[in-house]
């Protein structure tokens, strides 16, 4: 697989390139991984990527022309597998599961970080999605693409131990349930007796009400 990341900050992705789990799927020739900063692409002999909004406000925007020939760039030629390129913007679907999953099974991801004000609304109709991490307000997408790219690499088969994967939050529609380690009493915070046991069918039974417990408690909606 192959994620871009077209971005106008290019170095905030260097520590991220090094994080274990994109280190060991490039290591292992699953992901190519690829910061692509958008002001190679941009006219001129500034590189100027933004500039002020027509009708007046505060801010700049990205301005059309760089980010679309960065897409245009990206995008894979001939008969590649299946493709998304998808911008990172407050206005976006929410990122879920289901949407890492989605993007998992794709040859080549694209993703394209807003940054100052916004991007010019014409790019939007040039992505296949638009995609928000949440109802709150970043200084750029940057740290939106990172949290896509990890969700979705991880999910790369051969990244994880497939038993990493079968149990985790929201892998089923549920939180997961509680997890414990040694010691197994902690200054009389003792683990629940039933992880003690070595009866595995009474703990899987066990996980699975913790887990719906949990999520009616703090996530309700999944339930629905």
């Amino acid at each position: 697989m192959t994620i871009n990341i077209l971005t106008v900050c290019p170095e905030m992705f260097a520590g991220f390139e090094k994080d274990h789990v994109i280190e060991r799927a490039v290591g292992l020739g699953l992901l190519t991984l690829r910061i692509v900063d958008i002001r190679e692409y941009a006219d001129g002999c500034f590189r100027k990527v933004d500039d002020s909004p027509y009708g007046g406000g505060a801010g700049m925007i990205l301005r059309v022309q760089p980010v679309l020939d960065a897409i245009k760039a990206a995008r894979p030629a001939g008969s590649a597998g299946p493709s998304c390129t998808a911008a990172l913007t407050p206005a976006g679907e929410i990122f879920c599961q289901k949407t890492a999953n989605e993007f998992s099974r794709c040859d080549v991801l694209t993703l394209v970080c807003g940054h100052y004000e916004g991007m010019d609304h014409r790019i939007y109709a040039h992505v296949d999605r638009q995609i928000s991490i949440g109802d709150y307000v970043l200084s750029g997408g940057e740290p939106a693409a990172m949290v896509v790219a990890d969700s979705v690499t991880r999910l790369l088969p051969g990244v994880l131990k497939k038993d990493s994967l079968l149990e985790e939050s929201f892998s089923d529609g549920l939180l997961e349930y509680p997890q414990y380690t040694r010691p197994a009493d902690y200054e009389g915070e003792r683990v629940p007796e039933i992880l003690l046991s070595g009866n595995h069918e009474a703990i899987r039974r066990w996980r699975r009400e913790q887990a719906v417990a949990l999520t009616r408690q703090r996530r309700p909606d999944l339930l629905n």
